[in-house]
């Protein structure tokens, strides 16, 4: 289904009205505004049985993949997933091999930041009913909250640090204006003016109208919109690029003004506790295996799916306007046909386009359109050592990174484990889990940037920028002594000495929201489930996996006549104390005129 957007009325504009009268009359109007998108939480069917099974191959085990799966097992059909390589995909936790001893587990790993943000609400719903154990939540109740956010500088800078508790505050702009200014500048030490530009364009976004988003902050870059070339250089890198390039593995230039805006949007309301389903900053009480991927795979086995590893999708056969089959090689290398009803692509935008024949493609013009999403490498690397370091309850964000680095102290979150009983030789007691969002750019180690070079110059390099921003001011808070082993992200495959990463992240580059398809095909039988799929959050990661996947299987319901209820799909929470200023911008945006708070224009 297309991703729809919602015009509303349209609010008259006085000629000579001021803006602060529209400040205040448009947010006192505003919270008459029935807020939308915030639905009800979706039930479970289980039990409430379509009158026929019917086949689904669910083609992906990652967080779509299983998500598809559990809403269509819980409806009465019939669901094989058939995955790759294993099972949660991206999201998964890896084992380092040969690393356990004494009936210990296997040293934890990550493939990235494993964060679950409080404005998620679709996948903290599906989390809910998978159980584990005796959580009256399911695997909901494994997600804990870091309590402090941290932005490391290096240099002898002063660090940030923040604490990430929403709190509720009045949303009547005259009221959140130096609210946001007080807290931006918490941030660094902006030049006089900056701090309050960058919240004014904040607002303009805020109180822009979906077709202005649409039409004039889309094909923009968040670089060009919050006027990063002509501000301070601690302006581009602690305001414009540490969101983009830490969370998203995007730099600001390269990333659409409406992705990056309502990401940001959806920051704020969620931590001045206008909307959400618990802290800003969440993370799981265990390996994500152990808290999420394996009850949930339990979970669907209880619910009759079936599944298939090592089974990897090479096409489609497509016939007299349907999908017949998937064609799959085994792990044995036999190439097999297999069949069902229906077919739910649950893989990667850079795995689905080979896939998808020009037959297909020509089929639906939309799918075509894929070849022109971008991707780039966003991997994980973990220091495990033989005493704790928590740097901090939360991520850390190393602003002066070249490679774009943030981590995590692991243990801390995982109050039920004793880290060294339970992995490992019996030495190690913490891990200290670190993202790499940049592998283009050039680091000081050696003049190179991570895509050129090997495993130990990586994992030096890495280290290197890390204490950088740690050590710089005369403690050594990772020294080798207590460094018990370094670990790579199995997602990068070195050939030749040089990395391959088998993992990347889609970027929603300016203008690439017209090049990713609905959930439903123009092909009767194929459905899309993957965070490229258009979707409410927009951005590429489990939220809009998840919700990807819900749209699929309504799409489907819809087509197969299932009597039974289709899925919740609850979208980012307007807030309406600003829906009557996005009425006055309708108007307009419809006359050719800017924002009414867009003084830049």
């Amino acid at each position: 289904m297309l991703l729809d957007i919602t015009h509303g009325n349209v609010a008259r504009v006085t000629d000579g009205i001021t803006r602060r009268k529209l400040i205040r009359d448009g947010a006192l109007a505003g919270g008459a505004v029935v807020a939308g998108g915030a639905l009800r939480p979706a039930a479970s069917y289980a039990g409430r049985r379509t009158p026929v099974r019917r086949r689904v191959a669910v083609l992906g085990g990652g967080v779509a993949g299983l998500s598809a799966a559990q809403e269509l097992a819980e409806r009465g059909f019939a669901v094989t997933v058939y995955e790759r390589r294993a099972l949660g995909g991206k999201a998964r936790s890896v084992d380092v091999e040969g690393t356990a001893t004494g009936g210990r587990l296997p040293l934890p790993g990550e493939h990235g930041m494993r964060f679950f943000p409080g404005f998620y609400t679709n996948l903290p719903d599906t989390m809910r009913r998978i159980p584990d154990g005796t959580n009256p939540n399911g695997t909901f109740d494994n997600l804990v909250a870091a309590s402090q956010f941290g932005l490391a500088r290096d240099g002898g800078r002063d660090d940030v640090l923040l604490p990430v508790t929403p709190n509720p505050v009045p949303w009547r702009l005259e009221q959140l204006r130096p609210s946001l200014i007080g807290a931006i500048q918490q941030l660094g030490a902006f030049p006089p003016g900056e701090a309050e530009h960058f919240v004014e364009r904040l607002l303009v976004f805020m109180t822009s109208c979906d077709e202005r988003r649409l039409g004039e902050w889309e094909p923009m870059s968040w670089w060009e919109f919050v006027g990063a070339a002509s501000r301070s250089e601690d302006y581009r890198r602690v305001l414009v690029n540490s969101v983009t390039r830490q969370l998203l593995a995007a730099k600001a230039d390269r990333a659409s003004t409406r992705t990056l805006g309502l990401l940001w949007e959806a920051f704020l309301l969620n931590l001045t506790g206008q909307t959400g389903t618990g802290s800003f900053d969440r993370v799981l009480d265990g390996p994500t295996n152990e808290a999420l991927i394996d009850p949930w795979v339990a979970h669907l086995r209880s619910l009759g799916v079936d599944f298939e590893v090592g089974w990897k999708v090479r096409g489609l056969a497509f016939r007299d306007g349907s999908i017949r089959a998937a064609r799959v090689r085994r792990p044995d290398g036999r190439q097999v046909d297999v069949a069902a009803d229906w077919f739910v692509l649950a893989i990667p935008v850079e795995r689905a386009r080979p896939v998808l024949s020009a037959r297909i493609k020509q089929a639906d013009p939309a799918l075509a359109r894929t070849r022109s999403l971008v991707t780039d490498w966003m991997n994980g690397m973990q220091v495990y050592l033989r005493e704790p370091r928590p740097i901090l309850h939360g991520h850390v964000f190393y602003c002066d990174s070249p490679w774009a680095l943030s981590s995590i102290s692991q243990a801390q979150f995982w109050p039920e484990r004793d880290f060294a009983k339970t992995y490992g030789d019996g030495t190690v007691t913490d891990c200290f889990s670190i993202d790499i969002g940049d592998f283009n750019t050039p680091g000081p180690l050696y003049g190179q940037p991570a895509r050129r070079l090997g495993p130990a110059q990586i994992k030096a390099e890495v280290l290197a920028q890390i204490r950088a921003h740690l050590d710089d001011t005369g403690d050594e808070v990772l020294p080798d002594a207590i460094i018990h082993s370094v670990g790579l992200d199995p997602g990068l495959k070195f050939e030749e000495g040089v990395p391959r990463s088998q993992d990347p992240l889609l970027i929603n580059t300016p203008g690439s929201l017209e090049s990713r398809p609905p959930a439903a095909t123009a092909i009767p039988n194929l459905l899309l489930a993957s965070d490229y799929v258009r979707t409410s959050v927009d951005v590429a990661c489990m939220e809009g996996a998840n919700e990807a996947a819900r749209r699929a299987v309504n799409a489907l319901l819809e087509r197969s006549g299932s009597a039974t209820e289709p899925c919740t799909v609850t979208e980012l929470y307007k807030p309406p104390e600003l829906e009557a200023l996005k009425r006055v911008d309708s108007e307009l945006y419809a006359r050719g005129l800017p924002n009414a708070l867009d003084v830049a224009s």
